[in-house]
C-alpha cells in the first residue's frame, strides 16, 4: 500500500470521527450548563466603564481580576 493510499483511508476513517468528536466537544463547552455568566460578562466587557473612566487606570479593579 503507497503512502497516499494509507493516509486517505486514514484520513477517510479515524480523522473523520476524531474532527465530529472534537467538533461536538466544542460545541457542547460552549453550551455547556451554567457558562451564560462567563458569556454574559465577556460580552459587557467594553461597556465596563462607559458611564465614567476608570480612576485608577494603573490598577486592576479588585473585582476585574479573575482567578
Amino acid at each position: 500500500m503507497d503512502t497516499y493510499s494509507l493516509t486517505r483511508q486514514f484520513a477517510d476513517s479515524w480523522m473523520l470521527l476524531f474532527m465530529t468528536l472534537f467538533f461536538l466537544g466544542v460545541v457542547f463547552w460552549a453550551f455547556r450548563p451554567g457558562s451564560a455568566k462567563e458569556h454574559r460578562d465577556s460580552a459587557n466587557i467594553i461597556f465596563r466603564h462607559e458611564d465614567s473612566p476608570d480612576e485608577n487606570a494603573t490598577e486592576m479593579n479588585p473585582k476585574e481580576v479573575r482567578e
